[in-house]
């Protein structure tokens, strides 16, 4: 089995995340999203997979959130992809995707469900 995981060093949730795949001996690729984020094809592709909508992968406390009042109701699903897209601290971390599917590893035990 292999996964590939959005992952971010600095955050705990991922580090314990990779720490599973690690432990469980699954290969794994490694995408710092915050040096390469994902398209926006990418992320409608993700969230498609996660079967949620834009708003539900933002960190809603993050400065660029508030900043750019990312909280109004009217903005679209393509102007919340873009600003994800714009400011990557923005997307919800970590994402993990296997060939058995694709979770959010908040808490990183979710991981189990897909290894």
């Amino acid at each position: 089995m292999s996964a590939v995981i959005f992952h971010n060093p600095r955050c705990t949730k991922s580090r314990l995340t990779l720490g599973i795949l690690e432990e469980k001996g699954i290969d794994f690729e490694v995408i710092k999203y915050l040096e390469n984020p994902p398209s926006a094809k990418e992320l409608k592709a993700l969230l498609s997979e996660l079967n949620m909508d834009a708003r539900s992968l933002m960190r809603t406390f993050e400065a660029p959130y508030k900043e750019q009042n990312l909280d109004d109701e009217s903005l679209s699903e393509d102007d919340l992809i873009q600003a994800m897209v714009d400011n990557p601290i923005l997307i919800e971390r970590p994402i993990v995707k296997t060939d058995k599917g694709i979770v959010i590893g908040r808490p990183p035990e979710n991981v189990l469900t897909i290894i």
